[in-house]
């Protein structure tokens, strides 16, 4: 009986179009699931949208539509991307369905009955753009996450008794410590849990586009008791639960690897066995987002370099875990340097010598090649398949071109080209094991690459002559000299043509444009901005003399914990006590970069309270296109606490 093997993306939500950041986690996805079935496993891969939440009901209104109109076009939108890329989705799966609707109040049941569901009363701040409730905050704070301004609501819910599993989870993570990867993931979970836990709200009643609670009065389903529960919904039925991998982006670790695991104990139901969760994909070192306007699509860049090109690009170039940095300078430069030049090179030139010398014939070779290049391909293989086990693409992949190197060097060695003019029998024997160990190499590559690289393993595999579905080929038994003397190749193409690099750049910035463009008119946005009326944004001098913008000098600095994007900084600005001030400009400054640095800062602002600190001022910064604050500053001396007029 073939072992099941359930993994799941993320459910993406609805409130904007897919980007590459919603790619990287589905190509990473989908590249597991077709190794998996490599191995024999009857993987399944689960995606979907999640369609509730205020966020969607704004979304929707502002594109003119109803919620159900905006999110049906952009769920289609994210399969449309996915059957572009290739992936090989098995369900994808929408909130709005109402299979799902049942699976939710199923589980809402469960837990009531269990005795981990209250009604209560909130009154408190609430960031709509993160879907978060946050504590230790006052009306107008910014959002912790995103650092977008709170509201302040007072509702009716239903709280999840949270609270209750500190100590159960924290059991979990130490009985299984693969629960949750990569390492530190695990460790910013269980400090996070052991500090204790709070009751979750897990219903709203102040919107009304959601699942109905299965209980009195006008609740609806808060978000992540919703949308984690779909990885369930999804294979109702099917005898797949548990999920054998939940992958994730660091940024929903909190959700899946503390509250999920919580609500399944509290229903008496399996846990998922591993959540994994990846780093960020930054964009020249600067973390995507729609508001730095820095946000990249896969299309345009598929239709540039290829599928084949973006997926080699995203799971060699970074260490799957960590974060990692996308420019289009290294795409290009890694495919040629790799892809072109590498895999590209040696199919092309193997195949053509194969042809010219051998009338397209794979020859035979008594000893089924060379030794050296045999023992390469047999540690590759190992390597190979170990690394990809561990979700360590990158490493796999180097093992692969190890292998492929040692064959050009091999090549380059035994000089195929001067054998072909000798007719005496020894170099006619040497031409044949080179030309069938290049060959048996090329099939073995296009057999461990068949995951990463679907699209040009299948051509090499198919120009070999191969005729058994590479797709039916298991890992378990690969070894060297498999590869049958005599089989005819095929039709010759080239797998990776090499491309100009100022050409294709300018073309996918042209073609990021135009998808940027369409994605917005889905989205009912208006490609051309009215000019901005700036007469009637005008301040009389009056009001300007109100603001105290004093030049300060930075004292001390250091990250606020828990605040990726907050810096907590001593200023003297000519007072008798240095001001604390807290700012969110960690994604542009180290703490070291400050000390001793002027700045201006606003300083008669009424303090309030970030994180528990006090911030008595703002620092004033300039907002570069990237997003990127920038601190005004000085070319000359002035003097601490000197005023700006």
């Amino acid at each position: 009986m073939t072992k099941k093997y359930y993994l799941t993306t993320p459910i993406y939500y609805v409130n904007a179009a897919p980007h590459i950041g919603h790619a990287y986690t589905t190509i990473a996805a989908d590249t597991i699931r077709r190794f998996k079935r490599m191995q024999g496993y009857d993987a399944i891969l689960t995606t979907g949208t999640d369609e509730h939440g205020q966020k969607v009901e704004r979304a929707a209104r502002a594109a003119g539509k109803t919620p159900q109109e905006f999110v049906d076009l952009i769920s289609q939108e994210f399969r449309r991307q996915w059957e572009i890329l290739g992936l090989q989705i098995d369900r994808f799966q929408r909130t709005s369905d109402p299979k799902h609707h049942k699976v939710v109040q199923n589980l809402f049941e469960r837990c009531l009955k269990n005795g981990y569901i209250e009604k209560g009363t909130y009154t408190g701040q609430y960031c709509v753009y993160d879907e978060l409730y946050v504590s230790d905050a006052n009306p107008g704070d910014p959002c912790p996450d995103c650092g977008r301004p709170t509201e302040t609501v007072t509702e009716e819910n239903y709280f999840f008794r949270l609270s209750a599993f500190r100590d159960r989870l924290l059991k979990l993570y130490e009985d299984n410590p693969d629960f949750i990867r990569p390492e530190s993931r695990r460790n910013e979970v269980i400090s996070f849990v052991s500090k204790g836990l709070s009751d979750l709200s897990i219903s709203r009643t102040t919107i009304k586009w959601g699942i109905p609670v299965p209980a009195e009065g006008q609740h609806v389903f808060y978000v992540w008791f919703d949308a984690l529960t779909a990885y369930m919904s999804a294979v109702e039925g099917e005898d797949c639960w548990p999920a054998d991998l939940h992958l994730i982006g660091k940024e929903i670790s909190r959700f899946h690897a503390v509250y999920w695991p919580a609500f399944l104990m509290a229903a008496d139901l399996p846990l998922p066995r591993q959540v994994f969760a990846h780093g960020w994909l930054l964009f020249e070192q600067d973390k995507m987002s729609k508001s730095r306007g820095n946000i990249v699509r896969a299309t345009p860049i598929q239709q540039v370099v290829g599928v084949d090109g973006l997926r080699y690009f995203l799971l060699r170039e970074i260490v799957f875990g960590q974060d990692g940095s996308f420019s289009y300078d290294a795409l290009v430069n890694r495919y040629n340097a790799d892809l072109a030049n590498g895999l590209g090179n040696l199919a092309s030139r193997t195949l053509s010598m194969i042809r010219q010398y051998r009338g397209g014939l794979v020859p035979s070779s008594g000893g089924h090649g060379s030794p050296h290049v045999a023992e390469a391909a047999r540690t590759a293989i190992g390597s190979f398949v170990s690394a990809f086990e561990s979700f360590e693409f990158s490493k796999g992949l180097e093992a692969v071109w190890s292998l492929l190197g040692t064959t050009d060097k091999y090549i380059v060695e035994k000089g195929p080209w001067r054998l072909a003019t000798q007719r005496d029998s020894a170099s006619q024997e040497a031409l044949d094991e080179t030309l069938y160990t290049a060959a048996e190499v090329l099939r073995i590559a296009a057999i461990l690459l068949a995951p990463a690289l679907p699209g040009a393993a299948a051509a090499i595999w198919r120009q070999l002559g191969m005729t058994e579905p590479l797709e039916n080929v298991r890992y378990e038994g690969l070894d060297w000299g498999q590869l049958p003397a005599g089989i005819r190749t095929g039709d010759l193409a080239p797998v990776f043509p090499r491309i100009d690099a100022p050409k294709a750049i300018a073309r996918m910035r042209a073609l990021e444009q135009e998808e940027t463009a369409r994605q917005e008119v889905l989205l009912g946005k208006k490609l051309v901005a009215e000019p901005a009326s700036f007469a009637s944004e005008r301040i009389s001098i009056e009001d300007f003399a109100k603001v105290d913008m004093r030049v300060g000098v930075v004292l001390s600095a250091e990250q606020v914990r828990g605040a990726d994007k907050l810096l907590h900084m001593h200023v003297d600005i000519g007072e008798a006590k240095p001001r604390s001030i807290v700012a969110g400009i960690a994604s542009a400054y180290k703490p070291e970069q400050l000390i001793g640095r002027k700045v201006v800062i606003v300083a008669n602002l009424q303090p309030r309270k970030l994180r528990g600190l006090v911030s008595d001022g703002m620092i004033v910064a300039a907002s570069a296109e990237s997003g990127k604050p920038v601190l005004a500053g000085f070319l000359e001396d002035v003097p601490v606490g000197a005023r700006l007029r």
